[in-house]
């Protein structure tokens, strides 16, 4: 993805080109900057280049250039660092994206198996409207497939649930009943700091300032239903999860 040679080679002959890579810590000169305006900038720039009819830029919801979050800001900046290189370019925002092994429910449920304590991201109240991860996969690909006269798309599954909310469904589907105590955003950022010295860090600075902000579609932008697509319940997910031994 950063070497503009590689891209141009992986896009030759392409119909359309989908960028779905991120990064949640930064190493070296690997930054936020770097990856999500610059490397998507230049991706987006070769399709065209290469003829490609379509670009889809994964991004998510909540992306915003004036962001105090590098991470924030840079996926918002990327969106129109992309628009510019590819004009006609479509840009998905994705709600938190969930499935076996996702970096959530997942961890939720492995947690919760474990601790007869649990801690929220303050009080709990930030809300969610998690995704199941491939109804995002048969999105993008409808919308790579057809013409749409909307290029900006908010992707989010059937139900909004506060993260509190979200804690106690997981752990019902598991019958286990944990006490839940709200922990403070800024203790949060302090163990996020330490953590991120870790190799596979468990949680980053960056994953905890998009736990202070709601993370829903907004009413006004099209998304599954305009694709005919039928969001995947949590309960579901859940029920994948536990399946698959998560």
């Amino acid at each position: 993805m950063l070497d503009p040679s590689s891209i141009a080679s992986a896009v030759a002959r392409s119909y359309a080109v989908v960028n779905a890579v991120s990064l949640y810590v930064e190493h070296g000169d690997v930054t936020f900057e770097r990856m999500h305006v610059e490397a998507a900038a230049d991706l987006a720039r070769a399709a065209r280049e290469a003829g490609a009819e379509g670009f889809v830029q994964v991004s998510g919801i909540g992306s915003d250039p004036g962001s105090h979050s590098d991470y924030i800001g840079a996926r918002g900046r990327g969106e129109d660092a992309v628009r510019h290189a590819f004009p006609g370019a479509i840009i998905v925002r994705s709600a938190v994206m969930t499935g076996p092994d996702d970096a959530l429910l997942t961890t939720l449920v492995k947690l919760l198996r474990l601790m007869p304590i649990y801690p929220l991201f303050g009080a709990g109240e930030t809300r969610l409207q998690p995704v199941y991860v491939e109804d995002v996969a048969e999105a993008v690909s409808r919308l790579v497939g057809s013409k749409h006269d909307r290029t900006t798309f908010e992707l989010g599954g059937p139900r909004v649930l506060s993260y509190k909310q979200l804690v106690q469904e997981v752990a019902a589907s598991l019958d286990t009943r944990p006490m839940l105590v709200p922990v403070p955003f800024g203790l949060w950022s302090c163990l996020a700091a330490v953590a991120e010295f870790v190799p596979g860090a468990p949680i980053t600075r960056n994953q905890v300032d998009l736990m202070r902000l709601d993370n829903i579609v907004a009413a006004e932008m099209p998304g599954l239903e305009e694709l005919a697509i039928e969001p995947r319940d949590i309960k579901e997910i859940i029920g994948m999860i536990e399946r698959t031994g998560g």
